[in-house]
């Protein structure tokens, strides 16, 4: 892993959403610098799925070796960020650092995102992290070495990342156009502007809750290779690195680190590609990136759509159930085109040919080949996504929590 250098000691860093996840993961890293860390987040009562709260989080940063100051903020608010950013000025002496990390997330289409989802998503990750740069912005420039780095991704304009879930990808790259801007505007200042987003899917609590459980963490990697790559980027001089959007593991390998399997959450595992970068065809496996899906064995034998679903019959208990709790519609094309049905929701669950008779949350969309081959774990449901062979309708978060069911069939299949 990156060793700390001692280059963030007596830095004030303003980290949004640091309560937990990715947030937290950068703070304690500058903590064992001796960095001053301004945690601005909302969540100063326990949440009821989710760990961690603005005060658990400062203590733990105290335990690394930093200095910390817990404040509630609203990042959609002006007041309440200028409050937070007065607050840490008159602590500290000034902000060096702001991180903007906080973000809200919805995969859904454009029918399935009412407006007050758009505005929450819009509010907070375009809006609030310009919001959050502008009021920090008179204390950066007085700043030593200053930087504002925004978790987001690089402005990739393929369709592909527009046409399931348009309005969180507009909020999404707003950070980044932020960044593309910025860092422009800045550079006179001395003030660098980046951007930090991941190669795969990184374990956190919100990740396990979205993803269906803790199965999810086999495809992850942890959030210290996240907290590695922003500490590399911000002891970086300010003044000759900015308006990258850079990704973690090549920020890595830059810096000399070459073992990435350490990143893992299980060594040897197949790991999911995150969103926005163009890896339809990838996948992650021991630690490097390979541009097609692996080798597999043939299909099983007799391994028809209908076989798969009496597979899953047999499989259903209330106990099933209650952890999805979610109705699929599957609309099958090719050799054994046909319309079928999970129902994770009602009772004991049940699967049937046709329409769902309670309707359904979520509607994928695939060839009879690829179901079959996805159930038996010979094609991998985010790759067949990202490349078009799978088309989803609805409830994005309520489709993740399908690859539960998935792994449990694939041994009998």
């Amino acid at each position: 892993m990156a060793a700390n250098t001692g280059k963030l000691l007596g830095k004030t860093i303003f980290i949004t959403g640091a309560s937990r996840g990715i947030g937290k993961a950068i703070a304690l890293k500058a903590a064992q610098d001796g960095a001053n860390i301004v945690i601005a987040a909302k969540t100063a009562e326990p949440h009821p799925k989710l760990p961690g709260t603005i005060y658990t989080a400062a203590k733990e940063v105290e335990a690394a070796g930093g200095k910390c100051l817990p404040c509630i903020v609203d990042i959609r608010y002006e007041d309440s960020v200028v409050k937070a950013v007065e607050e840490a000025v008159g602590k500290f002496g000034g902000i060096d650092i702001l991180v903007n990390n906080a973000s809200a997330i919805s995969l859904t289409s454009t029918a399935q995102t009412p407006m007050k989802k758009y505005d929450l998503m819009n509010g907070i990750n375009a809006r609030g992290t310009y919001l959050c740069s502008r009021v920090c912005l008179p204390y950066l420039k007085k700043g030593n070495n200053p930087h504002i780095l925004n978790l987001s991704p690089p402005l990739n304009l393929n369709p592909l990342w527009f046409k399931s879930h348009v309005a969180y990808t507009i909020a999404k790259y707003g950070m980044s156009m932020c960044v593309l801007g910025m860092a422009e505007e800045f550079k006179p200042d001395g003030i660098a502007v980046n951007a930090l987003w991941p190669r795969t899917a990184i374990l956190t609590a919100a990740m396990e809750m979205l993803g269906g459980g803790p199965d999810v963490a086999s495809q992850c990697r942890k959030v210290d290779i996240i907290s590695d790559a922003a500490y590399l980027m911000l002891c970086k001089d300010s003044r000759s690195y900015t308006g990258n959007f850079a990704i973690d593991d090549e920020v890595l390998a830059e810096a000399g680190v070459t073992d990435m399997e350490q990143y893992s959450c299980v060594p040897g595992s197949q790991l999911l590609p995150d969103f926005f970068l163009d890896a339809a065809s990838a996948y992650v496996e021991q630690g490097k990136i390979v541009q097609q899906e692996p080798k597999t064995a043939a299909p099983p034998s007799g391994g028809s759509p209908a076989q798969t679903f009496q597979m899953i019959k047999a499989m259903l208990n209330k106990d099933l159930v209650e952890s999805v709790n979610g109705i699929f519609q599957f609309q099958l094309t090719g050799a054994n085109a046909g319309s079928w049905y999970l129902d994770l929701k009602t009772g004991e669950g049940a699967v049937g040919e046709g329409e769902a008779p309670n309707g359904s949350q979520c509607t994928m969309t695939l060839d009879s080949d690829d179901f079959s081959k996805m159930f038996a774990g010979q094609l991998n449901a985010t790759n067949a996504f990202m490349s078009g062979k799978l088309k989803i309708k609805g409830d994005m978060a309520m489709a993740m929590k399908l690859e539960k069911l998935m792994n449990k069939t694939r041994a009998k299949l």
